[in-house]
């Protein structure tokens, strides 16, 4: 039987952090009342999300089978590849000002725009590789505002590492992580090939030292959307589990 479908959304805001419009595709899920409140699940590379990991999909079926709650889906697309590598990378110029508007901008816009809970656990930021990266970080900066974290194949590096050494309340957070056990020759944009299953592994073992809510998992694959779809239902149902 085909899943239920709810309905998309364009919406906008302009953000002052990053000097730029923001596009936003949001999935209303069949079950949306505006007489409801919902969790909120904000994907980096949004388009991506809901093309190659078919997330509509994933959300119905999980609804459906009651492993979550009800959930609104918010993508957040990227102009092109050096846009995406500025706001998601530690690196990139634009990454600190991109990670004070989820916070300060978006959030805010949401909570305005939709029927939400408002609260740190009711907000799930997902991402794969840089986009992983991304949401792991501005929810160690940001853990009251986002309380439940995915992130499939994330770019570790020491920059990363040392933020989740140094963050101090473990108990706020929920994630889960992925990453394949063939990622380890990743070409990425910036030309290079890295390793990328011993960092993440790295991260995993701090993470299980300071006790955070994690739940982690290798798959057999590597750094591509055909391992990460199939590894979606399982990111989703573990941070909005009911």
């Amino acid at each position: 039987m085909a899943a239920a479908a709810g309905t998309m959304r364009d919406y906008a805001l302009y953000s002052g952090e990053l000097q730029e419009k923001i596009e936003l595709l949001v999935y209303l899920p069949s079950n949306f009342s505006p007489l409801h409140k919902y969790s909120l699940l904000i994907a980096q590379d949004g388009k991506d999300y809901f093309m190659y990991g078919k997330m509509k999909r994933v959300i119905e079926m999980l609804m459906e089978e009651g492993s979550i709650d009800r959930t609104i889906v918010v993508g957040i697309p990227y102009r092109n590849v050096n846009d995406r590598y500025e706001k998601y990378h530690p690196a990139g110029q634009k990454h600190e000002a991109y990670i004070r508007f989820l916070a300060h901008e978006l959030v805010p816009f949401l909570d305005h725009e939709l029927p939400t809970y408002q609260i740190g656990r009711g907000r799930a930021l997902i991402g794969d590789s840089l986009g992983g990266t991304v949401s792991l970080l501005a929810g160690l900066l940001y853990p009251h505002t986002f309380g439940n974290i995915a992130m499939q194949s994330p770019y570790i590096d020491d920059s990363v590492l040392a933020c989740i050494r140094a963050f101090r309340d473990p108990s706020l957070l929920s994630i889960y992580h992925s990453v394949g056990t063939e990622e380890t020759a990743v070409k990425t944009t910036d030309g290079h090939v890295r390793d990328f299953i011993t960092p993440n592994r790295m991260a995993r073992n701090l993470f299980m030292e300071k006790r955070f809510t994690y739940t982690y998992h290798e798959f057999a694959g590597g750094h591509a959307w055909t391992y990460w779809q199939p590894d979606v239902p399982r990111a989703v149902s573990a941070i909005l589990s009911l």
